[in-house]
């Protein structure tokens, strides 16, 4: 049989009825006790070890929670075929992409997943996500990935599109990696990410912010952003990476004084299908010319936590542009 465990980080899934109110849920520091007496299919699916390693709401989990959630995972991939790691929805698709760098070339299958509805609730999702993703687990599927509602996403292509439908979770660029029915059927054509020289090294550089564009924006409210020592920006941008270049609005000057200063300028799409395409209009012409970044088809997540792990990791990536330009685990197109 098969060893899968199972990390521990919180999230919905595993939060009770609050007894003093039942129409709100709240964590449950007792939740790694009962989940596989919850789910008993779990036992006959692999053998499974469960570990807790943090309980906390996923609006809390950033960078050092990603770096804890990846070396628990590598001591764990030491003795099991395959890991799952039970997470909130919030922040699932960050932390999912973020570790699909941090642990490339693990060779083992690491699966996220969670719920919308609290294991111990009524017509809850959580004991098919849970049931799914230990099984998955147990595949030669070695990505980082997550599964819900009856698809696996890779990582690094998932994004969040619904707060309050069981189809949380969306991969507009990519095809899912796997569908769930009576089978799992792996999507024919979609391998392994391909290899790289990424080291194992679970460190991010939170350097990095997202500035969103929109109607409303002033050059002069954001003058603090080249003197703030970020290393990155990721510009939320419209449609192909349009932003405003003329009048009041105009941010050539703003993007200017940032690259003025060594910061890495990467554009990605406030819409979620397709790719950028600065040669498209004006503003992405001008956006070139100043030495910004194309994202390409990546998502929003995997631009950000792409950057950090870079950043993170200068001696092995000296060039962060060609690095940011090269798929290094299938997060771009």
């Amino acid at each position: 049989m098969k060893r899968v465990a199972i990390i521990q980080t919180g999230g919905t899934i595993l939060m009770r009825q609050d007894p003093a109110d039942p129409g709100q849920v709240v964590s449950d520091p007792n939740a790694t006790a009962w989940l596989l007496k919850e789910i008993p299919d779990l036992s006959g699916i692999a053998d499974i070890r469960v570990r807790a390693l943090f309980n906390l709401d996923s609006s809390n989990i950033g960078a050092a929670h990603w770096s804890r959630i990846a070396e628990a995972v590598r001591q764990e991939a030491d003795d099991a075929d395959g890991i799952v790691i039970v997470h909130g929805t919030d922040t699932m698709a960050y932390t999912a992409s973020a570790l699909s760098f941090a642990l490339h070339g693990l060779g083992k299958p690491v699966i996220l997943t969670g719920s919308q509805v609290p294991l111990a609730v009524r017509r809850s999702d959580a004991r098919r996500n849970l049931v799914n993703a230990v099984e998955v687990a147990t595949l030669d599927l070695p990505e980082v990935g997550v599964c819900f509602n009856d698809l696996v996403f890779r990582g690094n292509r998932v994004t969040k599109m619904s707060i309050g439908e069981f189809d949380a979770f969306a991969s507009p660029n990519h095809p899912p990696l796997a569908r769930i029915g009576l089978d799992i059927k792996i999507t024919e054509g979609i391998g392994p990410a391909p290899e790289s020289v990424i080291p194992l090294a679970p460190s991010f550089d939170e350097s990095v912010h997202i500035l969103k564009i929109h109607p409303a924006i002033r050059a002069e409210r954001l003058a603090s952003i080249p003197g703030s020592g970020l290393k990155a920006l990721i510009i939320e941008a419209f449609g192909s990476g349009n932003f405003p270049i003329a009048g009041p609005h105009n941010l050539l000057p703003l993007f200017q004084a940032c690259t003025d200063v060594g910061m890495h300028l990467v554009v990605a799409s406030q819409a979620p299908y397709d790719a950028i395409q600065l040669h498209k209009y004006e503003s992405g012409r001008q956006a070139e010319a100043l030495g910004m970044i194309s994202a390409g088809d990546m998502t929003v997540e995997a631009a950000l936590t792409k950057s950090m792990y870079l950043l993170a990791h200068p001696e092995a990536f000296p060039d962060f542009r060609s690095a940011f330009l090269t798929p290094l685990c299938g997060e771009r197109s």
